[in-house]
């Protein structure tokens, strides 16, 4: 009954914030999904840019979680302009980010609720995010899981309302850019 009330809380939240028009498309890999999407453009623009469009077009399969225009303005404003623009200019950097969104293999929302809470998931930039769900929702990390199991032909992709960020980020930033 508690994973039942969890989906219908994500179906509410989708369709509150304009995310039902997200729809699956077993027939179109996950580039081409989220690119035919207003509400993943900077994603998409930022896959560009970190030269990952071919491998995420590719047989994979691959389990995707999206952030929203709105999450990646978020961090933008939480982290400052400067910072922001250091990070999306870094190549390293923004391949880390989002390498760290994805994982191998296509994980669907019911496979995802069978995890223990608090269970790490390896993702392909090679760190851990921690899946959580409760009756306020699943979490991947800080960010809650608003829309899931866009099939696309090469994965899933799951619709996130925040930007995971890796623990080592640091690691690709100049000392100036280290806080967080």
């Amino acid at each position: 009954m508690r994973r039942i009330a969890t989906f219908a809380l994500l179906a509410a939240l989708a369709g509150s914030m304009g995310l039902a028009t997200v729809s699956a498309r077993a027939d179109s890999d996950i580039v081409s999904t989220a690119s035919g999407n207003k509400h993943f453009s900077i994603l998409v623009k930022a896959v560009k840019a970190a030269g990952l469009v071919e491998t995420l077009k590719s047989a994979g399969p691959f389990t995707v979680f999206a952030p929203t225009n709105a999450a990646f303005r978020a961090l933008e404003k939480k982290v400052g302009d400067a910072k922001f623009n250091a990070i999306v200019a870094n190549k390293k950097a923004l391949v880390a980010i989002l390498t760290y969104h994805v994982l191998p293999g296509k994980v669907e929302a019911a496979t995802v609720l069978k995890l223990k809470n608090g269970a790490k998931v390896k993702t392909v930039e090679g760190t851990p995010i921690i899946v959580h769900h409760s009756s306020k929702g699943v979490f991947v990390d800080h960010a809650k899981v608003i829309k899931t199991d866009i099939e696309c032909s090469n994965g899933v992709i799951h619709v996130i309302n925040g930007v995971l960020l890796p623990p080592d980020l640091g690691k690709y930033l100049t000392p100036a850019h280290h806080k967080m």
